[in-house]
Parts: C-alpha cells; structure tokens; sequence
C-alpha cells in the first residue's frame, strides 16, 4: 500500500451517483494496477535515494574519524618515544617502540591469517542445504 495523496479517477458511471458495472470495474482494471506499481515504485525510489543519502554521508563521517584517530593513534606514538627518551637514548626509544608495533603486527597478521582459512572458500553452506531441501518440497521429492 501507498501513502501517496494522488486520487486515484473514479469511473464515470461511479461520478455519476450510480455504481459501476462489472464490465467497466474489469475494464480499469489494468489502468489502475499499472499506475499502482508505478507509485509503487517511485516511492520505493524515493526512499531508497534518501537512505543511501544518509548512508553515504555517515559513511563519510566515519571516514573524517578514522583519520582523526590516525593522527591520535600517531601523536600517541610520538609521545611514547618522548616518554622512553627520557631514560633512553633517543634512537633507542625510537626502536623499542617500533620493535612492539612490529610485534604487535606479527600477531595480529597471524591470527588474521588463521581466520581467513576458517572462512575460505566462502560458501554459504546453510542456505544452499535451505533451498535443496526447499526445492525437493516444491517439486514434492521430500524425503520423510
């Protein structure tokens, strides 16, 4: 259903004060359905513009924060460094830092590494075990 305001013409025996044959009611039939799905589909344009409006410009949001936390994530590093150099000689704050980052690194690209293969090859192996069991019903092959 629409919420649309367009008024959808009224037949001309119904303007008239009497009630419309049958013959003319099938007669509309295809006129009123043809505009019908074409409100229908200009509504669910409508609608799918102004989401995806708002989706892209969250969208952009995030992007402008994720590079606000880069360079937090960056100044944070650079006060690390500071704070070791303070006991240390400087490139070997410098190195420290840089060894926990590479550290840091390895791990996580190793259990990254280790999630892909769990997750390769992607199949969707549920619903493909829905839809034969779907089709079997459908053209009445159901094992039961």
């Amino acid at each position: 259903m629409t919420t649309s305001s367009r008024a959808v013409p009224v037949s001309s025996t119904a303007q008239k004060g009497e009630a419309p044959s049958l013959g003319s009611l099938v007669k509309e039939l295809p006129d009123r359905v043809t505009r019908l799905v074409k409100s229908e589909v200009q509504l669910a344009k409508l609608e799918l513009t102004t989401k995806l409006k708002a989706a892209g410009i969250g969208a952009g949001m995030l992007a402008a924060a994720a590079f606000f936390a880069l360079v937090f994530f960056a100044v944070l590093v650079s006060a690390a460094v500071m704070g070791l150099a303070e006991v240390l000689p400087g490139w070997a704050a410098a190195l420290i830092v840089a060894g926990v980052f590479l550290i840091l690194a390895a791990v996580l690209a190793l259990l990254g590494i280790n999630k892909l293969k769990k997750g390769v090859p992607p199949v969707p192996e549920e619903s493909i075990e829905s839809v034969k069991a779907d089709v079997s019903v459908v053209t009445g092959k159901d094992a039961r």
